[in-house]
């Protein structure tokens, strides 16, 4: 591909450091998604301002930045009101006729309302470039989880799902205090980083079984959130069943498989609460990024390997036997 050049004013282009292998880009890698010949792919990245145009207000060429994993222009309504995700003007990377993020360089529309910026010293400190990646899109959507789920002090949470937002979804609950974590998942390296990330149970079963072992741990009224990082039929059915009365679910599990696991009914007579959807992660950025600063949490421990940009293939190879959790790109 060409490197991207500046074509707007409000444009900026990015020298990437560092980008991922999400779970979602999974489905084009087994051929489920449609994609258009010559589309690129990757949403997740930070790197550097090579170029601004003309009308950049807030970036500079040498600024390290972290972007959102959708563009947006921060001055529409739903921007104005943290809803970067429903921007009119704005688009997700790798979608047909834009950079992806898997790539060496991309090209960003409405710099100001899309990038972040980052302390320039980050650049060279390798154990915080792995957290700082992770706010563009997982520890932005475990967040989102936990916020439409109403985690608060001193709640049950349940985490459904040990892919990376739900382990991510597992920090954020524990940030926002909740009092006990029960993790569903049955992959011991995942449930042990789980249990580091602030999970105080892990549930290994799955279907009706797991839903009995939550009831069982929490005297049979299930969690007053559960955070569902799936997607599936099943998993959404798990996560309505496992609700307390009077309880909510952050959904955040891109779909797949329709919506039959969403019983109104069940949630209508226990007074279930349903939210989430795609996470508006430039709204929460700036929440998540003093703690990564401080170290005060490490979402970047979801990423188990590191590749280059040639190993790009074996990287989605090992996410889809699942003998990597996440996949880091080091340029």
């Amino acid at each position: 591909m060409p490197d991207p050049v500046v074509q707007r004013p409000t444009d900026a282009v990015v020298r990437v450091v560092n980008a991922c292998i999400c779970g979602s880009d999974l489905w084009a890698f087994r051929g489920v998604s449609a994609r258009a010949a010559g589309q690129r792919i990757g949403h997740e990245f930070l790197g550097v301002v090579e170029e601004a145009g003309a009308e950049v207000r807030g970036f500079r060429p040498g600024d390290l930045v972290v972007a959102p994993f959708v563009w947006s222009d921060g001055t529409c309504d739903f921007c104005r009101e943290g809803l970067q995700t429903s921007c009119p003007h704005g688009g997700f990377w790798g979608q047909v006729g834009s950079d992806g993020g898997q790539g060496e360089a991309v090209r960003v529309p409405f710099a100001d309302g899309t990038l972040v910026k980052l302390p320039k010293e980050a650049q060279g400190d390798e154990k915080l470039l792995p957290n700082l990646l992770a706010l563009s899109d997982v520890m932005a959507t475990g967040h989102h989880a936990a916020v439409s789920a109403r985690v608060r002090p001193g709640a049950t949470v349940a985490v459904v799902g040990d892919g990376a937002v739900g382990l991510c979804g597992v920090l954020a609950a524990n940030r926002l205090g909740a009092g006990r974590i029960i993790a569903l998942g049955r992959h011991a390296a995942r449930t042990d980083l789980a249990r580091r990330f602030g999970a105080t149970d892990v549930v290994a079963e799955r279907g009706e079984a797991a839903i009995e072992a939550v009831r069982e741990l929490t005297g049979g009224q299930g969690a007053h959130a559960v955070l569902e990082a799936v997607g599936t039929e099943e998993s959404m059915r798990t996560a309505v069943s496992i609700a307390r009365d009077g309880g909510a679910v952050g959904y955040v599990g891109v779909p797949h498989g329709g919506s039959a696991g969403v019983d109104i009914g069940q949630m209508f007579g226990r007074n279930v609460s349903l939210g989430g959807g795609v996470a508006p992660a430039r709204a929460y950025i700036p929440e998540l990024l003093p703690d990564v600063l401080s170290g005060a949490i490490e979402p970047g421990l979801v990423f188990d390997r590191t590749v280059d940009l040639d190993g790009v293939p074996d990287g989605y190879r090992a996410m889809d036997d699942r003998s990597a959790l996440k996949v880091r790109i080091a340029f």
